[in-house]
């Protein structure tokens, strides 16, 4: 019986959900780069159910603050190979396994 409870404490103990925004990897400048991280953790907030939602409000916002050509793919499962403008990229995971990666094509 307490073999058991072991067991259940060590899966337990695997499956971490991170709260709050993990940046996996960037190349933007702070300013821009925690303007972006900001606007994502809103984005899936407000549309948690609706990934195309939070992509298009993240789109959205970056085309209107920073110029356009922005794209934005929010979703779990995904792999990507995309050329991007220097210095405009941000891949973070929100929530535990939503990623969100954001670019700027030139």
């Amino acid at each position: 019986m307490e073999e058991g409870n072991k067991k259940d404490d060590a899966e337990a103990s695997k499956k971490i959900v991170h709260t709050y925004p993990l940046i996996r990897h960037s190349d933007m400048i702070d300013e821009m780069k925690g303007e972006t991280m900001e606007l994502c953790v809103t984005a899936c907030e407000k549309h948690a159910t609706n990934n195309e939602m939070a992509a298009r409000m993240v789109k959205e916002a970056m085309d209107k603050k920073f110029g356009p050509s922005w794209h934005v793919v929010v979703g779990e499962g995904y792999g990507f190979e995309i050329s991007y403008e220097c210095k405009h990229l941000l891949y973070m995971f929100f929530g535990g396994n939503v990623a969100i990666c954001v670019w700027k094509c030139s």
